[in-house]
Parts: C-alpha cells; structure tokens; sequence
C-alpha cells in the first residue's frame, strides 16, 4: 500500500485509512470524523466529491473556522469523505503518466461506482453498522446513482447536492472526444466559481477565501506548482460523463433508486437548470421519498459560497429522516 503520511490533518480527531480498490495495484484514500460524542447518534455519511477537486477541499474545508463536515457532526452524523483515483490523497491512474492524447477519459462513472463499493463495504464493516448515507456533488452523483440502485439496501438517505441530470442532445452536435486527463488552474476554477452569478448581483464567493482554498487546491497534487501557470492534473472521465449526459446518455437509471432522495440547488446552478431538476425529480419514481430543494442566491459551487449555510441545514434536515408522519392503525 502506498504512504499516505503527507495527508495533513484537518482536525485533531480526524482518522485517515487508505485501503484497497477496485484496481488492485492502487489504493483509496478515506478521511474520517466522527461526531460529536455529545449529541445524539444520527449515522453515518459518506461524501462524494465532484469531478475537479476532493473531499479536503469540499465537505471538510474550512471557511471562517466551520465546515460542512463539522455541521454534520454537531447533529450526530459520523462523516467520511472518499477521494476517488486520481484526486486528493488516492493513487493515481499509471495512464496519468502518459500523454493525455495516449488515452481515454480516466475515472468515468462506472469505475467510480466501484470506488464507492469498495469505500462503502469498508465503513460499514469499521463501524460495524448496516448502512450509511451519501451526499454527492455533482458529476459524483452519476457514481452515486450507479452504486445506489445495485445496493439499496446498505444505504439509509441520498442527498444529491448540484446532480447531473440527463438531457436532450443538441441538434446537430456530435459528442465530444476528450482525453485522459488535463490542467484545471485555480483561475479555471474561479471563473466556474463566478460564471453564474447574474451580471449586476454581489459576488457569493469571498476573494479572500478562495485565495486560502485555491492554495490548498494546489496542495492537493504534488506537482502542480512545477507547472506554468500552476495547475492540478485532473482526470476526464466526469467532463466525459457530463457531455454524455447532455447529449442523452445519463450514466444511471434514477428509477432504480429506492431510497429517500433529496435534490439540493442553487438558484443560478447553470449546470442543474429548473428543467434539469423537474426531468430528475420525475425519473426517482420508486423512491420513497424525495424532495427538490431550491436555495437563493446560489451557483454549482453553493457548499463554497454565501449560502452554504442554508445548504448544509438542508442537508442535515433531510438526513435526519424524520419527516414522515406514521399513518393512523
């Protein structure tokens, strides 16, 4: 198994476990906080990052002093957050060594689902438990939904925060070849961070904490910094995915899904538009429950900006599974 010494805590009590994958030459790398002993036992998350950057950087990063994470865990949850192969502190794909043209999109869906399967399996025999909760982002919902649907029943509750929902092809327009892997910069990311703020509204993303995040993004792959301009090596699986999406080809069939589901957005979510929503909200057709949750004021990077607060109260309201009242004898 690889060393994994560098991965830097980000709390005191945080537990860090590196264990097998689905390829058995490289290994997986999975944060752990459990939660506040003094509240009262909710379960267990797991987080699923999206396409560009990982779980030290999303649920567990840190903005004035509290994260996601930390919400999670005031309310009871044990949290886990999974880097997937070729992001954070998990292995890297071999073909990430060679030219990005030498090969095809790394890390797609169904090899991320096996990811999740493989986390999964770990946590609930660690903790020795039945079944836990994921909260995805994004392109990780497509790996969710995957694994979802063949498991439903080692999982409790489903938030699926900023979704990738299917959508028409567009007249005319051929599906795009992508490579293995590129660059993403932390200018990239800035300008996906401010491209769906409405022209004439406050930014909802501080310059300040992006300058701290964006540093630790780049932290997150040892040779960033060796690059003109900086920039992470990201695999291309999940941008393949999406364009497959768009152009009719969601990677999973949400009418598998048979556990409560809820649909977490930002009202200026480019990527997760009002149609996209009501198209997915309608396909979870045999979950339980389901819900489609719309938050002001924010983008596809909500659980970074102004109203995460709002994001994660939802969350936590909507994991906490008591919002069925139980029908009369």
């Amino acid at each position: 198994m690889s060393d994994h010494s560098a991965a830097r805590k980000l709390d005191p009590r945080e537990e860090h476990f590196r264990i097998p994958g689905p390829r058995e030459e490289l290994s997986l790398f999975l944060r752990f906080l459990p939660a506040d002993p003094t509240s009262p036992s909710r379960g267990t998350v797991l987080y699923i990052h999206g396409g560009t950057f990982p779980s030290a950087l999303s649920i567990a990063h840190r903005f004035d002093g509290t994260s996601w994470r930390d919400v999670l865990n005031e309310a009871g949850f044990d949290v886990w957050g999974l880097d997937f192969y070729g992001f954070g502190h998990s292995d890297r794909y071999f073909e990430m060594n060679q030219p990005s043209q030498d090969n095809g999109p790394l890390g797609a869906a169904q090899d991320a689902a096996q990811q999740i399967e493989a986390a999964v399996r770990f946590i609930l025999a660690h903790q020795r438990i039945e079944k836990l909760s994921l909260v995805s982002h994004s392109w990780g919902s497509m790996p969710t939904g995957i694994f979802a649907s063949a498991f439903p029943a080692l999982l409790d509750r489903l938030v699926f925060f900023a979704p990738i929902a299917r959508r028409e092809p567009p007249h005319n327009q051929a599906l795009p070849t992508l490579p293995a892997w590129r660059i993403v910069t932390p200018e990239d990311q800035w300008k996906r961070f401010a491209e769906d703020v409405p022209v004439n509204e406050p930014p909802v993303l501080s310059r300040v904490h992006f300058a701290e995040w964006s540093e630790f993004y780049l932290d997150s792959d040892p040779e960033s910094r060796s690059r003109h301009p900086a920039g992470v090596k990201t695999p291309l699986g999940p941008a393949s995915d999406i364009l497959k999406a768009w152009h009719g080809e969601l990677a999973y069939d949400p009418a598998e899904i048979r556990s409560p589901v809820a649909i977490i957005r930002g009202e200026w979510d480019g990527l997760m538009r009002d149609d996209d929503a009501s198209w997915l909200f309608n396909a979870f057709r045999h979950a339980p429950v389901k819900r489609d949750i719309k938050i002001g004021r924010g983008t596809h990077l909500m659980h970074l900006e102004t109203t995460r607060l709002a994001l994660w109260r939802e969350s936590v309201c909507f994991l906490q599974g008591d919002d069925l009242a139980p029908l009369p004898a």
